[in-house]
């Protein structure tokens, strides 16, 4: 895949770039390496300072970089600005936060004399170079919750972005730059998916991060496997959205359009399959249905447009190929479903009910606005259709009964158990899936240790 910006919205080629050599790339890890060795010594206040300065700089640069991104893979202008706003807020967040989240803990005195010491603590100490591998999807938020806690803790990142928003991964070096951070804290190497093997297995580089698809995810972890280095997946998810009759199905519904278009329906967390109970299914659906075939489709650039072009030709591909099998297959499309005529690579807003175990949607993951409908007797087998899939990234739950709360927070395989209310990420909260979504966790106190040297100090008596 060549590295360019291609406009989703018409198709056109705006910028191409070449990827860097080998010997670029060899300068660029050498640097980690040695900014590291300093790096690594700095006191809390100097990071959070740079940090709160790159925030600073990245709030005034909110209408440029967000232009950039909607130019570069689609998503409404208004919505990339506020993906902007709330990189800001993270960094901020752990300039903040980030000295007492790795502050010395003592073990239990009692424990500390049963070793026969006198004293003990533990301490989180960086482990360095960290590589990022990247999707384009949210092309600042992505980076920008791996990047600001790396930072803090004392670790330099290596970004390989997408190949598709290349001007997003040099603006953001060049953010860090601007900011104060010496060259080496915060390289983009602008390389194909190809080279992230052997940079993963260099010496170097101690540890990745990756958020992407599950073949990616797959390659990452087998390599740092074999190569003995901590990582962090955040793969795909097909969350459930479940309703039950005591919630309040107009404001559910409501929601539920924002759920599944947030992001022109390409982000790892929208709601995708939609769970009702029988009792308020009819309601439900009507409300739903009508809300998303109610969306203005249109140039992504434009403030009032709701939903703009998919990424990518191909990613309209494969969420057509999804729908057009369950047509052929029984399920029943109550809106869209239907490319429009035109450039660019748009699609509908669409929603199919009817959908059963053997069609591809309900076992993949349907990157773009498509919704799926599905009808629950109980609480039961609410809970067996959301279980029923290969994802557990998060869950959104309706209902105002906390006894059904409390089944569902027990019951639903998944790393986040959202109610009356969407799947949103925030810095104080962790984030990350199970089964195959993923495992380790990002943001809070959780995220910032992942890649910290979990150390025993140990004195004896």
């Amino acid at each position: 895949m060549p590295i360019a910006t291609v406009n989703p919205a018409n198709g056109e080629t705006l910028k191409t770039y070449e990827a860097m050599d080998e010997q670029e790339l060899e300068r660029r890890l050498q640097l980690a390496q040695a900014t590291f060795r300093t790096y690594r010594t700095t006191k809390f206040a100097e990071r959070a300072r740079l940090l709160n300065r790159a925030a600073d700089l990245l709030d005034d640069d909110q209408d440029d970089i967000g232009k950039i991104m909607t130019t570069e893979m689609g998503k409404p202008v208004k919505q990339a600005r506020a993906e902007a706003a709330k990189c800001a807020k993270a960094m901020r967040w752990y300039a903040e936060h980030a000295q007492e989240l790795l502050a010395d803990e003592e073990p239990a005195a009692a424990d500390v004399k049963d070793s026969g010491g006198s004293r003990a603590l533990v301490r989180y100490r960086p482990l360095g170079p960290v590589l990022a591998v990247m999707p384009w999807n949210f092309p600042l938020w992505q980076v920008v919750r791996f990047a600001a806690p790396a930072l803090m803790a004392g670790n330099v990142g290596l970004l390989k972005h997408a190949s598709n928003v290349p001007q997003t991964a040099l603006y953001l070096e060049d953010l860090f730059h601007r900011a104060g951070f010496t060259e080496g804290c915060f390289q983009t190497l602008l390389v194909g998916s190809g080279a992230v093997d052997a940079v993963l297995r260099d010496e170097r580089v101690k540890a990745a991060t990756l958020t992407g698809s599950e073949p990616a995810g797959r390659a990452v972890a087998s390599t740092a496997g074999e190569m003995i280095k901590k990582t962090v997946l955040e793969l795909g998810g097909s969350d459930p959205y479940v309703v039950m009759p005591s919630a309040d199905v107009d404001r559910a519904a409501q929601v539920a359009v924002t759920a599944r278009v947030q992001n022109n329906g390409q982000s790892c967390i929208a709601a995708k399959r939609f769970i009702v109970h029988t009792d308020v299914y009819d309601a439900f659906a009507e409300r739903f249905v009508a809300g998303m075939a109610a969306l203005k489709v249109g140039d992504p650039l434009a403030e009032d447009t709701e939903v703009g072009p998919l990424a990518s030709e191909q990613g309209r591909a494969d969420l057509e190929e999804l729908v057009d099998d369950a047509r052929r297959s029984g399920a029943a499309v109550l809106c869209g479903g239907e490319r429009p005529d035109g450039p660019g690579w748009y699609y509908p807003p669409t929603v199919l009910a009817g959908v059963t175990r053997e069609m591809r949607i309900h076992r993949e993951e349907a990157f773009g606005p498509v919704a799926t409908l599905y009808r629950a007797a109980d609480l039961d087998e609410a809970v067996l259709i959301a279980n029923d899939s290969p994802f557990g990234l998060s869950s959104n739950v309706w209902t105002r009964d906390e006894a059904e709360v409390d089944r569902f927070v027990r019951d639903l395989e998944a790393g986040g158990v959202f109610v009356n209310g969407m799947t949103a990420s925030h810095p104080g909260f962790p984030f990350g899936g199970v089964k195959r979504s993923g495992y380790g966790r990002e943001l809070s106190g959780h995220g910032i240790r992942e890649f910290c040297n979990i150390t025993t100090v140990w004195h004896g008596a």
